[in-house]
């Protein structure tokens, strides 16, 4: 048996969060903004990488925000996130959509896993059933499956909120996950790097969570593990240190 926080509650089933908790996804936008900051470098001449890191991280942000609470569509989102930049960088001679494209054909060549995510991930996966459930667009998180096939491999429920049509934290998503997994609430544990969307939605679910901090120490919320290294949550569970190879 393997326990969190509470021997009389074992664990049954484990999700993972996608992005920034198993798959690099902030390192990848970066280094996709630089190739887009290369691409046209006329555009980008008066613009410092860190100020385009900056800009594009906060639009991208407030606007993934309105579109998980249903307040904008897809198409808004991709178009604006963009259109904003523009304006805020007061770039000229590009189009939001040719910034769009050149940036998601770059950040697909820079996914990586998070250092320590991928031996965690398939040590755990040798012990438990595991299972994913991220937010998202289904054609990019599925083609993130199949970049790294072990996560397509060993995953034995797969939950992308646009499928579904509502978005962590919403606990319909958290119910349809629960379901997938085919076990009671208190038995299924849920990993990610979001307070708000992974260890809130996972809370108010009944589920039980561990909170990936790799950088600072935030206070401890109540009944949460809090983790910044894969090996601690390892230990925490009591699964045997021998990674895969």
């Amino acid at each position: 048996m393997h326990f969190l926080n509470d021997p009389s509650k074992p664990i049954r089933f484990v999700y993972f969060d996608l992005d920034d908790t198993l798959l690099d996804h902030r390192a990848a936008e970066q280094a996709a903004l630089a190739d887009v900051k290369a691409a046209f470098p006329d555009v980008f001449a008066h613009v410092p990488l860190s100020t385009l890191h900056q800009a594009y991280h906060t639009i991208n942000i407030e606007l993934w925000e309105q579109y998980q609470q249903g307040a904008i569509d897809r198409p808004r989102l991709i178009h604006a996130r963009f259109a904003r930049l523009i304006k805020a960088l007061n770039l000229r001679h590009i189009t939001p959509e040719a910034l769009n494209a050149c940036y998601m054909e770059r950040y697909r060549q820079h996914w990586r896993w998070i250092p320590g995510a991928r031996e965690a991930f398939l040590t755990i996966a040798r012990h438990l059933p595991v299972g994913i459930l991220t937010n998202g667009f289904a054609n990019v998180q599925r083609a993130k499956l199949e970049r790294f096939p072990e996560l397509r491999q060993h995953t034995r429920a797969l939950i992308i909120s646009e499928e579904i049509g509502v978005a962590k934290p919403h606990p319909k998503l958290f119910a349809h996950a629960t379901r997938a997994a085919e076990t009671e609430p208190s038995a299924i544990l849920y990993i990610g790097d979001s307070f708000t969307s992974d260890v809130q939605g996972a809370r108010h679910a009944g589920w039980q969570a561990a909170w990936f901090v790799p950088n600072g120490s935030p206070s401890l919320p109540e009944g949460v593990f809090v983790f910044s290294s894969w090996p601690e949550l390892l230990r925490r569970l009591d699964i045997d240190k021998q990674l895969p190879q």
